[in-house]
């Protein structure tokens, strides 16, 4: 899409907004328009992520065919889904989305993977292995490193992606000293924060996909700053004008 706006008689003066409408009148913009790729990556995200922390706090399956059948479902929908939201955030650039689907997506293409070779017999299971415990648990302390990080960054922008990668964060951290040294209890009560997480993500995405439907808020997420929080109030339409981009609106 081209937008090239109409000139006026205005000249370029500083000061008093003068200067803001000298860039809105001499600026031509070729935007790409995408809707929020974390809605997409939410959504991966929270019912991938169900899947298998249900398996972890006991709720159903076994040692044997559950790693077959989750090995499809978390490849695809927790691995694919969340990579590509992940690359179209990098187009809408925001720089959290980019990074926290970027890295779960990867591990979940992995543990696709992983699981896969544990069902077919080629690989030992974490239950049966303490080895392979260990090293998996050693997968969850980078993971819960980078998910601390965007945990912080998250509150700066938006509440409910913040408790999101706030309980995925605590989850990833249980888990993580549950596998290496070998305390069960943890593992349950990390399965718990986990499926905490996957509803929280299920919410924020919710909240998400109403508001571009409806084009005013419908479940609040805690925005912080001018976005509109309250339901019922209109979406607002950011021009970067500080960023000297003026109708090119960072992140979603």
């Amino acid at each position: 899409m081209t937008h090239e706006p109409r000139p006026t008689t205005r000249t370029a003066v500083g000061g008093d907004g003068a200067e803001y409408s000298f860039w809105r009148e001499h600026t031509h913009i070729n935007l790409s328009p995408v809707a929020a790729p974390s809605i997409l990556g939410l959504f991966g995200f929270a019912v991938s992520t169900f899947m298998v922390a249900a398996n972890l706090a006991g709720w159903y399956g076994d040692d044997t065919t559950t790693p077959l059948v989750l090995a499809p479902f978390a490849f695809t929908f927790g691995g694919v889904a969340q990579f590509l939201a992940a690359m179209w955030s990098y187009r809408a650039r925001d720089a959290l989305a980019t990074g926290i689907h970027g890295a779960w997506g990867a591990f979940w293409l992995a543990y696709g993977i992983y699981q896969l070779f544990v069902g077919l017999g080629g690989l030992p299971g974490t239950s049966a292995s303490p080895v392979a415990a260990t090293a998996f648990g050693f997968w969850f302390i980078g993971l819960a490193a980078v998910t601390w990080t965007g945990t912080f960054a998250a509150f700066a922008e938006n509440g409910a992606v913040g408790l999101v990668l706030l309980t995925l964060a605590t989850g990833s951290t249980l888990l993580a000293i549950s596998l290496i040294a070998g305390v069960a209890i943890l593992e349950t009560i990390a399965a718990y924060f986990l499926l905490a997480s996957a509803a929280l993500a299920w919410y924020t995405a919710s909240a998400m996909v109403l508001e571009a439907a409806y084009r005013r808020v419908v479940l609040p997420m805690g925005k912080l700053g001018p976005a509109p929080n309250a339901p019922g109030r209109a979406t607002s339409r950011a021009i970067q004008f500080e960023l000297g981009e003026p109708g090119i609106k960072v992140g979603q």
